[in-house]
């Protein structure tokens, strides 16, 4: 198939100021999908002068008509679901059963917000002293910069763009330049729906640190949401600083998984794989360390292992593949040199562990048992096919340890006592928990986490909020 491979402003298909292109890896084979064109500052300063002619106009879209769209996109998303799918795999390097799902996923928002996109309700008081009326209404902030990440490259994508256009608001996108394919081929699908010429614009870059700056320092610009690294995070943070822009920022993770020894051991193994395993673990949400009790440990170590030395691994092209590549050398080697790590650190191999040779990025499901605390991989993410797994033997012990770090996106909980399992998620300060179950991502529901792991909120009716300021207007009838 042939891929749109140029900058997407006001409608068109535009190559950058400098002409100036950079490769498009398939991870599976090392070999490249596509030249992408490079966006400039001068494509940036076009991309802004469309939303701001953009708003202007949707703005003033009713809300019923902005559901209409988004409506239209999910059902148009829905339509190529299989395309999608490819595009993911191809760029990403998942395999096609992830791929799908993030597909189906990122459809979803478009039907989300296609119903939410009515319900932006203020309300109506009277100030308890002074009896005037107290009117509160939300109003779409103005234009948006999203910057996405690499590992899910058409839902991290949707689940900005969808709430933004039910608010009212345009947007630019900087897709991750490994993997901006799948953003621009969204883009025709947006079109045919109705949504209008610059109120999408999607800008790959090479040069994305002098690009977003560029765009957090332009007058009109109000907002900036990104979804990547707490390192990444901190930097635009700073640069939305000086225009006080309003920030929603979806960070790091280090997702604990706690098995107690109540849980029914089915549950907590196949909750634990979805867990680790979802987009191969490249994901923000992965569970990067597993705590499993003392008195089951050495049954769950292998029925665990037993179904992580299962998976099939190879080109996500291939729909009998479990496991596909990871993105890129540099994420490969940073998975192999944890593995080594914690190996020299007194760790148990129990599956997996050794580089697979290429072409592709691949390394095999791994399971580490007994990981030392000094172990690098329990500091940091690991986001690769590693599973690092350590015992406790005491409640409170675990939750201590469970909230000893600087983040707090996802935990993850299995226990058949309900009672304590509310009473364990309710300590843990994370932003939200899985109980007795190894995937909490909804559309519906508000992602988003404490601490380190970022502001505000993605998904459910606060997904929209993040893109409407409150208004109070105060009178007298």
């Amino acid at each position: 198939m042939e891929y749109k491979n140029k900058l997407y402003i006001n409608g068109e298909w535009l190559d950058g100021a400098n002409k100036e292109t950079f490769d498009v890896i398939n991870p599976a084979t090392e070999e490249v999908i596509t030249s992408v064109s490079s966006a400039e500052i001068e494509d940036a300063k076009k991309a802004i002068d469309a939303a701001e002619v953009a708003f202007e106009s949707w703005s003033k879209v009713s809300p019923r008509d902005k559901s209409v769209v988004l409506r239209k996109a999910y059902e148009l998303f829905m339509d190529r679901i299989e395309d999608f799918a490819k595009i993911i795999t191809l760029e990403n390097g998942k395999a096609y059963g992830d791929a799908k799902g993030e597909a189906l996923y990122s459809a979803e928002f478009f039907r989300w917000y296609s119903e939410e996109a009515v319900r932006g309700i203020g309300q109506i008081s009277n100030a308890p002293a002074s009896g005037a009326r107290i009117v509160v209404q939300y109003k779409p902030i103005g234009i948006s910069i999203l910057v996405t990440p690499w590992n899910y490259p058409a839902a991290m994508g949707t689940r900005k763009i969808a709430p933004a256009i039910a608010a009212g608001c345009p947007v630019i996108i900087k897709p991750a330049s490994e993997t901006p394919l799948t953003m621009l081929e969204l883009m025709p699908l947006l079109e045919e729906a109705g949504v209008p010429n610059g109120l999408v614009s999607v800008l790959p870059s090479r040069n994305t640190s002098k690009l977003v700056d560029h765009l957090l320092h332009d007058k009109r610009v109000r907002l900036v949401s990104f979804t990547g690294s707490t390192e990444v995070g901190r930097k635009l943070l700073k640069g939305a600083s000086d225009q006080v822009l309003k920030t929603s920022m979806e960070l790091g993770g280090n997702a604990p998984l706690i098995v107690f020894d109540d849980a029914d051991m089915n549950t907590a193994v196949e909750g634990a794989m979805v867990a680790k395993m979802r987009n191969l673990g490249e994901a923000c949400t992965a569970a990067n360390r597993i705590y499993v009790h003392e008195n089951i440990a050495e049954e769950f170590k292998v029925k665990f292992s037993e179904r992580m030395g299962s998976l099939k691994v190879g080109n996500g092209l291939d729909k009998s593949v479990d496991v596909g590549p990871l993105v890129n050398k540099e994420t490969r080697d940073k998975v192999a040199f944890f593995v080594e790590d914690a190996l020299s650190k007194g760790a148990e191999l129990c599956v997996g562990g050794q580089n697979i040779d290429g072409p592709g990025y691949y390394y095999p499901p791994t399971v580490l048992f007994n990981v030392s605390d000094k172990s690098e991989c329990l500091n940091d993410e690991i986001f690769g096919p590693v599973a690092a797994i350590q015992t406790f033997n005491d409640t409170e012990e675990v939750i201590k340890r469970a909230n000893d770090t600087e983040y707090g996106l996802v935990a993850y909980v299995f226990t058949e006592d309900m009672k304590k399992g509310m009473q364990v998620c309710e300590r843990l300060d994370y932003g939200m928990v899985g109980l007795n179950r190894g995937l909490v991502s909804d559309p519906a529901a508000p992602f988003g986490g404490t601490k380190q792991s970022g502001l505000g909120r993605e998904g459910g009716h606060e997904g929209m909020l993040e893109f409407m300021e409150a208004q109070y207007i105060s009178s007298i009838w």
